[in-house]
């Protein structure tokens, strides 16, 4: 059976979609086989940041409604082997889904694949309640500042309530300039406020807007810093033991110049 998995943020705009895209599309290239779930009933955005916009015929509101069967609702992603994207009806509302519903659809993908990610809405109410109900673990994304983690730590609580776990934390758009800067909260002080396992560090990456707007996910591109590290993720996902690199770690030159900056 496989692993049903929420991708949530509590707050919009800190990268849950684009991570669960490239999450999925990471496990699917190193083997393993994924259903990725747009749990975003009107608002969808999974499939065109997959690129699989075209393609979609039918929905889970379709599944639901027994319009079609399941594996006829499941998008293949033809780059890629192993990746099935669910995508959500953009003609409903939240509240045509019901928590049992979505959780059914969960349990059933659980059978014919490794990972199940389900892309959760941005809030705490109905769409939220939809997208986590199948889970039985969590990926938290929240960007470094004040905002998005207040909003994320109320996620983690909700999460826990419903004995979700382990509830996992992605740290998305990290920048150690604006760190040193004293304009970003440090890795240290997000782990201090949330109390839970970090899972990876998303460097901030220009790749990362153009991807999106075409359509393919970063990590089919290895060259770019936050596609190796969606796919050092991938890799914790799976088991494997990857640390999490010091994004603060100096370099070599760094090194020698500080060394003759005391010797002055």
């Amino acid at each position: 059976m496989g692993k049903v998995i929420v991708v949530t943020s509590g707050k919009g705009g800190v990268g849950k979609t684009t991570s669960t895209a490239n999450l999925g599309t990471a496990l699917a290239l190193i083997g393993k086989t994924v259903a990725v779930v747009d749990a975003d009933v009107g608002l969808r955005n999974l499939d065109v940041v997959m690129g699989l916009e075209s393609r979609i015929i039918y929905t889970s509101m379709d599944v639901i409604e027994k319009q079609c069967e399941l594996q006829k609702a499941l998008v293949r992603d033809r780059r890629v082997e192993g990746l099935m994207l669910l995508a959500a009806s953009q003609k409903n509302d939240k509240d045509d889904i019901q928590p049992e519903q979505m959780k059914s659809i969960c349990q059933r993908l659980t059978v014919n694949y490794d990972f199940v990610l389900v892309d959760s809405p941005a809030g705490i109410e109905r769409g939220f309640q939809n997208a986590a109900a199948g889970a039985e673990e969590a990926i938290i994304v929240t960007t470094p500042d004040v905002s998005a983690i207040r909003d994320a730590d109320r996620i983690i609580g909700l999460l826990q309530n419903a004995r979700v776990e382990p509830i996992n934390l992605v740290l998305n758009r990290f920048s150690p300039d604006l760190v040193k800067s004293g304009n970003m909260l440090d890795k240290s002080d997000v782990l201090d406020i949330l109390n839970i396992e970090l899972l990876g560090i998303i460097p901030e990456d220009e790749a990362v807007i153009a991807s999106t707007n075409r359509g393919i996910p970063l990590v089919h591109s290895t060259s770019s810093s936050a596609a190796q590290a969606y796919m050092r993720i991938a890799r914790r996902l799976s088991g494997q033991q990857i640390p999490i690199p010091d994004l603060h770690a100096k370099n070599f030159f760094s090194g020698i110049m500080e060394w003759f900056s005391r010797k002055r």
